[in-house]
């Protein structure tokens, strides 16, 4: 295959191509999306790493990790986490696709809609 013959992943999908994934693959993608929540969380409260950190009683680093989908915290972490993110963590798995939403606790009526929005991976 020549290199004008050559479609990235990304494009073949959105082209409507079958693609077919790596478990390795599709298990990175939850990781980055955890990792998205996250930031996502942590920048809306204004928070730097450091300061979720010393929030969820760890390192800066590890917070560092998790945000860039380099690994994947524990179910303690998570809760940490989301105590320290003052919301509720929903995951919702099923088969390929994950949704990792932070829901403010002032804002109960978004999750009981379930895990409709936040980070998603496919």
């Amino acid at each position: 295959m020549n290199h004008s013959q050559w479609k990235t992943r990304r494009a073949r999908k959105l082209l409507g191509e079958t693609v077919e994934e790596s478990p390795a693959y599709v298990e990175a993608g939850y990781g980055f999306a955890l990792g998205q929540a996250v930031y996502d969380r942590r920048t809306e409260l204004g928070l730097s790493q450091t300061e979720l950190a010393r929030r969820a009683d760890m390192t800066q680093s590890q917070v560092s990790n998790i945000e860039g989908g380099e690994s994947v915290p524990t179910l303690p972490l998570l809760t940490r986490l989301a105590k320290a993110l003052d919301a509720a963590l929903t995951i919702g798995l099923d088969g390929d696709d994950s949704a990792f939403v932070f829901t403010p606790h002032g804002d109960r009526s978004a999750e009981k809609s379930g895990p409709g929005g936040g980070a998603s991976a496919a």
